[in-house]
């Protein structure tokens, strides 16, 4: 089992930076990977967006985040890292820290998830 908890959350302008930290603790760390999830206002659970991840080497980003958004991951302190800068309008809502798997070119969340950090962007 392995606990995660977000933090770093709040209120931005639009056109402003948060970073998000997320710590992983507990006895399961057979995962490959961490990511982040955006749950958009409105937006089912199931709904969520995989906004970026991270396995090694490899890292990849959804689309709407490319060039402002970075992830990055201390192992050290199992804790992984999001940077989003230029925020928009449209990046409100809950991130959600996320373990998974990586393998043939695809990111496998698990069925753990933090308790999620609240984003605003103001206009």
């Amino acid at each position: 089992q392995v606990d995660l908890v977000e933090s770093g959350g709040g209120l931005v302008q639009a056109g402003g930076s948060l970073r998000l930290s997320c710590v992983a603790s507990g006895s399961d760390f057979s995962f490959n990977g961490m990511g982040w999830y955006h749950q958009a206002p409105g937006k089912k659970r199931d709904e969520r967006e995989l906004v970026a991840f991270i396995s090694g080497a490899t890292i990849d980003y959804g689309d709407a985040v490319k060039g402002r958004f970075t992830i990055w991951k201390d192992n050290a302190k199992m804790m992984v890292f999001l940077q989003m800068n230029s925020l928009k309008r449209e990046d409100t809502g809950v991130y959600y820290c996320n373990t998974g798997d990586y393998r043939e070119g695809i990111y496998f969340p698990r069925a753990t998830w933090g308790q999620g950090a609240q984003v605003i962007v103001s206009s």
